[in-house]
């Protein structure tokens, strides 16, 4: 075993034993609560990121796009390890995961995709994952970096299969924990417009937003770490700039249907580890199937081993009784499990 691994071995010991937070302790990054007093403009001013916010500002599709992002640890490390988030976060749910790679000595890279989070909210923009791989190489390049690890979780886990074939060359190894995609939905949904989403997202009420994620991502769970990660949501419906991020919310469901990545799996050439929280039972378009089509979306338990059996050298953990955010739901447990991934 080479001194690198004896270190982060002695290190992790310490950290099973000696939490960096505890879940519940997500709730002290900002001094918000998320209740319909709560306001954010489309670039979530006011509300706290768990560390320093820097701006990438760069041309695309004929506008100026500002890609906010997170730069924390060692910038000398050779390790450098890049954060993707899903369709309802940004970046600063990462922060546990975060501070557990910093503790071990990596570069953390954490971006909030064009769309999301602090990012810029476009009035017109065609996402795709190719677009939005094109976005985060080009911040990557920015900052002199060549060679990185990946991680995305749910949508960003489509993202990072993405990346992982557009710039193989660069990356290192590639970690998805429950990213959605693992099934090509549009073989069992009917395809809707962005306005369908639109309308939807129109009608979201703080109790709709608690609600669906309390009973599809917690199991009916419900703590203060959670409500947190929904108070940018619940400030945007009370914002100014509700119509235009409820836009891009809905243009982002696009890609989710319309780019099936399950075609991509047997071409990625970097090891690949998958974290399965078995519980996820996350299916987008399931209130939406085609008549006649009695598939089960979401089934994880079956999806994460698929997944495995498709992709080259592939490394599958499995989390029993943990669902779609397994690095939130139960770091003590995750971060273990993380730490052999990354090896």
């Amino acid at each position: 075993m080479n001194k690198t691994y004896s270190a982060i071995l002695c290190l992790v010991s310490q950290l099973i034993t000696t939490p960096v937070f505890a879940a519940q302790d997500i709730s002290v990054l900002g001094n918000q609560s998320p209740d319909s007093a709560l306001t954010y403009n489309k670039e979530l001013d006011g509300f706290d990121y768990p560390f320093k916010v820097n701006t990438y500002s760069f041309t695309s599709q004929n506008q100026t796009l500002n890609m906010r992002y997170m730069d924390v640890g060692d910038k000398a490390s050779t390790r450098v390890i890049v954060l993707l988030h899903g369709k309802n976060f940004s970046g600063f749910y990462w922060q546990q995961s975060a501070q557990l790679l910093i503790d071990i000595g990596y570069r953390v890279i954490i971006p909030d995709q064009v769309g999301f989070g602090k990012s810029t909210k476009p009035e017109h923009y065609q996402y795709s994952f190719a677009q939005l791989s094109l976005n985060t190489q080009s911040l990557l390049n920015s900052l002199k970096i060549n060679h990185y690890m990946l991680v995305g979780h749910s949508m960003g886990g489509m993202l990072a299969t993405t990346m992982a074939l557009n710039y193989a060359r660069s990356i290192e190894k590639l970690i998805l924990i429950n990213p959605i995609g693992l099934e090509p939905y549009l073989d069992y949904v009917e395809i809707k417009d962005p306005e369908f989403f639109y309308q939807n997202e129109l009608k979201n009420t703080p109790e709709k937003i608690r609600n669906y994620q309390k009973q599809n991502y917690y199991a009916g769970n419900w703590n203060a770490a959670y409500e947190h990660l929904i108070a940018p949501h619940i400030g945007w419906l009370n914002g100014p700039d509700k119509k235009l991020v409820a836009w891009n919310n809905a243009l982002t469901y696009m890609p989710i249907f319309t780019e099936d990545i399950t075609t991509k799996f047997s071409k990625i050439s970097v090891p690949t580890s998958l974290i399965i929280g078995t519980r996820d039972r996350t299916g987008p378009g399931r209130g939406w199937k085609k008549s006649g089509v009695d598939y089960l979306l979401g089934q994880y338990q079956n999806l994460g081993q698929q997944a495995a059996g498709l992709i080259p050298n592939a490394h599958l953990y499995t989390m029993e009784g943990l669902g779609h955010l397994p690095h939130i739901e139960d770091f003590e447990r995750f971060k273990s499990v993380f730490i052999q991934a990354l090896k």
